[in-house]
């Protein structure tokens, strides 16, 4: 199973455009409103943000033939979505499946000869969405709505999930239906950090961190589910903060654009993430592998001695990455990939480049047969490492062709290493200003 993560945030998301609080200034990451397509078939939840968010990451809802709607507050039913659809004209089945609040939102957004299903569900239900099963829970969220907020239960041969925003602490009966579940993944709505005045319809970290205990007493997350905090606000402390605080109950925040893969679709794949510089090539790599315990890092930049300002960057770096993953410096990067035993990034290609040709001499003028037999080992190692593995290189071809002899040497062959490396993974995304862009396969 594969959730794309279309949006991780609140109703005004993280930050809000309106807000200039510490937590808002100093976000480095934009969150949408919570939703996820799953195997480019389901939506979970789809407010008026999820179908723009599919589009930048390089998705189509084409294929989706069946919307969960966990309840009807505005961030989460956008029955526009429906509409625009129609206007498509397709002619596929589409069951749209929630409680009243949400679907009384959604019919009239239908024409009269759509083949759209509404399924009006209440906790306890069980329902058959083709490959999916689907248990609907109780929320504790929404009385202005009439109570009628659910959670999902979705399974399939692909792994199973619980998806449970927006939500309180959960309710007695949705914890002893989850018991001994052993979810491959939970998406646990986390809305209000430290700030404890806001009810009991949402989670803060305290009362998130009691709910992730409690699911841990019961079976229903064991050590290998992946603990993801969704529905963040700035209510929240700062991102790195955040993280601590939440590693601590063995979860993590989401991002936006993160794809989660469970059982099956959990298999070693080959990722190259491409960009310019500040791209958020590097940061988009990293949500990649967000969902990973442990993860062995290559900086193949290294350090540099005398330079300050490649020092705060290295640092960085650094302070964003969990502190569970292992960061080796410089290293030998295709004995790392024939080796891995953990998932593992390589940031990036061109620094690693850099590092062979000056090995080689080439810039005094040396021959290239060096860089080229290593370029080669690089890409068997590439192709033969057994664990999940994410590159980053620069798009360095898109610019003023260099004025130097040395630069279009290394542009050059950047271009080829790119190419070769693109043409050996399962994903190539290009970054630009921020936004993902999934390159189609040859």
């Amino acid at each position: 199973m594969e959730i794309l993560l279309l949006g991780t945030g609140s109703a005004d998301g993280w930050p809000n455009p309106f807000c200039r609080c510490a937590s808002c200034r100093s976000a480095t990451v934009v969150r949408g409103q919570t939703a996820a397509l799953v195997d480019d078939v389901l939506l979970l939840d789809c407010g008026p943000e999820a179908p723009r968010a599919a589009a930048r990451f390089g998705r189509s809802l084409a294929s989706v033939r069946h919307i969960l709607f966990t309840h009807g507050h505005w961030d989460h039913v956008g029955p526009m979505a429906l509409l625009m659809r129609h206007w498509t004209g397709a002619n596929a089945p589409l069951a749209v499946v929630g409680p009243a609040s949400a679907l009384e939102q959604c019919r009239d957004w239908v024409g009269p000869d759509d083949p759209v299903r509404f399924v009006e569900v209440a906790p306890g239900d069980d329902v058959d969405l083709g490959d999916y099963r689907v248990r609907v829970l109780a929320a504790a969220h929404g009385t202005d709505l009439g109570g009628d907020a659910v959670l999902y239960d979705l399974e399939t041969v692909g792994g199973r999930i619980f998806w449970a925003t927006d939500t309180g602490p959960l309710p007695a009966e949705t914890q002893a239906a989850i018991a001994g579940a052993g979810f491959d993944a939970v998406f646990l709505e986390e809305t209000f950090g430290n700030y404890a005045g806001h009810g009991t319809e949402h989670h803060d970290l305290p009362a998130f961190t009691a709910t992730v205990v409690a699911m841990r007493s019961s079976g229903a997350v064991v050590d290998t589910t992946d603990v993801v905090a969704v529905h963040l606000s700035h209510h929240n402390p700062i991102e790195p903060e955040l993280t601590g605080v939440l590693s601590n109950s063995g979860a993590r925040p989401g991002r936006d654009g993160e794809v989660v893969r469970v059982g099956a679709a959990g298999t070693s794949t080959r990722s190259l993430v491409l960009g310019g510089a500040r791209s958020g090539k590097s940061a988009h790599a990293e949500a990649l592998l967000a969902a990973e315990s442990a993860v062995t890092y290559l900086a193949t930049g290294g350090v540099r001695e005398g330079d300050p300002e490649w020092a705060e960057r290295v640092r960085l770096h650094r302070a964003r990455r969990p502190a569970s993953w292992r960061t080796i410096e410089g290293s030998d990067a295709a004995e790392q990939l024939r080796t891995a035993e953990n998932p593992l990034l390589l940031d990036c290609l061109g620094t690693w480049l850099t590092a062979r040709m000056d090995l080689h001499g080439v810039w005094d003028g040396g021959a290239l047969d060096g860089v080229h037999g290593d370029i080669d080992e690089l890409l068997a190692a590439w192709r033969a490492c057994p664990a999940r593995a994410v590159a980053v290189s620069n798009e360095v071809g898109s610019g003023v062709v260099p004025a130097t002899a040395s630069g279009r040497l290394f542009r050059d062959l950047l271009g080829v290493l790119n190419a070769r490396i693109a043409a050996e993974s399962d994903d190539v995304v290009l970054m630009v200003a921020g936004r993902p862009l999934r390159l189609p396969a040859q």
